[in-house]
């Protein structure tokens, strides 16, 4: 039975959830559009198969096919990221973080991130968090005036706090990251050193963001937003962390079945084994470089508007707006953004001096749009619009119908 005779609620919400995306534009620089190919994997038979275990050493008979399927998939990641060991069952970036924990720390032990309102992640220590709540948290920070990682501050910080893991990677960060530097950092102490590249993994698979596999022990990711997969989570060892610790690709493994998780989701590791084909292909080469090109425009347009980009531009796929001088709250912006059909999301800035429900900045992005084969002249065109909406609210409506008519060149992956 299809599912528009099964359940035709469901059905008619997709189908409007279709049309939204068709006729807006996402700029929500975590969200992307998967292929059909994907897809089609994700919605596949294998959802009904249950995997306990790791290819070869299963809990359930039945699991030839599915042996096969796993084990492509870790083959294409290694290859892809030249990593040397690769766990791809978590089911998505905060259980492939909470299994770092696992395999290498103990409750109270100290641990570092970049804090969350300096554009880190939860799972790096916020006290909201479980990484805040059962380890010894110390949160890094960037410089209040270029807000740039101060590596010099955060080498100090680290000799002073000696943390037995150390988190680099960000939500709201839009610069490269000095790999390099951060593993001499975490060497000086002895700490592992953990790359969360889960919204640049695209980036550093296409090669247009610097891989910090030579220079990390571990390196986590989500396997959509840049990479452009369907929801999940990646852990990779490196073979600077088999040389720290050679027993640590069998402590990742455990902490992830049975540590936290028990069967797999083998449809989306399926689905992720796709995602990495196509990124390993000259096509999605030249789809990472142009999110960045497209970015860059963006925030060169913007800027043209007098809007004040945090750290004065972007490195990468993402721009976060400090919105004070435009006199409107990234709340207000989301919704005003969205009815007039750009979709981004409201964010904190660094030091940022309203609260997170009204924070004072927007955070957008291009991966979603650069899928849409979007280049730099749509860039300003969409900045002019970011800019007609911010200034005049009751111009909503026109430019939603102009974005409705603009989006029809630039269909979804079909």
């Amino acid at each position: 039975m299809k599912l528009k005779q099964g359940d035709s609620q469901i059905s008619k919400l997709i189908a409007l959830e279709t049309e939204r995306q068709k006729n807006t534009l996402q700029m929500i620089p975590s969200e992307n559009h998967c292929s059909p190919a994907v897809r089609e994997a994700l919605g596949s038979i294998l959802t009904d198969k249950y995997a306990e275990g790791y290819p070869g050493k299963r809990y359930y008979g039945g699991n030839q096919f599915i042996d096969k399927v796993e084990s492509l998939c870790i083959e294409r990641a290694k290859e892809l990221f030249n990593t040397e060991h690769v766990n791809v069952q978590p089911h998505s970036g905060s259980p492939a973080n909470a299994a770092v924990y696992v395999a290498t720390c103990q409750p109270g032990d100290t641990i570092m991130g970049l804090a969350l309102p300096m554009g880190g992640h939860l799972t790096h220590g916020t006290k909201v968090s479980f990484s805040g709540k059962f380890f010894n948290s110390v949160q890094y920070g960037v410089d209040e005036k270029t807000h740039l990682i101060n590596y010099d501050e955060l080498a100090k910080l680290v000799q002073s706090h000696k943390p037995k893991l150390m988190w680099v990677g960000a939500t709201a960060y839009p610069r490269i990251f000095d790999w390099a530097k951060l593993g001499e950092i975490a060497d000086s102490v002895g700490a592992y050193l953990a790359a969360d590249i889960a919204h640049i993994a695209g980036l550093v698979a296409g090669k247009a963001h610097p891989n910090p596999v030579p220079f990390v022990h571990i390196v986590t990711t989500t396997t959509h937003k840049t990479l452009r997969g369907p929801r999940g989570g990646m852990i990779m060892v490196t073979k600077k962390g088999i040389e720290k610790d050679p027993e640590l690709p069998k402590k990742i493994d455990k902490a992830v079945f049975p540590g936290l998780q028990g069967g797999p989701h083998e449809n989306a590791i399926a689905a992720i084994a796709v995602c990495l084909k196509e990124a390993a292909t000259p096509a999605f080469k030249k789809y990472a470089a142009q999110i960045v090109k497209n970015a860059k425009a963006l925030a060169s347009e913007l800027k043209k508007y007098d809007f004040n980009l945090v750290s004065g531009g972007t490195d990468n796929h993402l721009l976060l707006v400090d919105l004070r001088n435009k006199n409107i709250t990234g709340a207000e912006a989301q919704d005003l953004l969205e009815s007039a059909g750009i979709t981004i999301n409201k964010n904190s800035i660094p030091y940022d001096p309203a609260g997170p429900f009204k924070p004072s900045g927007m955070r957008l992005g291009t991966p979603a749009i650069t899928t849409r084969s979007m280049k730099e002249s749509e860039m300003k065109k969409i900045a002019g619009w970011i800019n007609q909406v911010i200034l005049n609210p009751n111009s909503a409506g026109r430019v939603s119908a102009e974005i409705r008519k603009f989006c029809k060149k630039f269909p979804l992956p079909k």
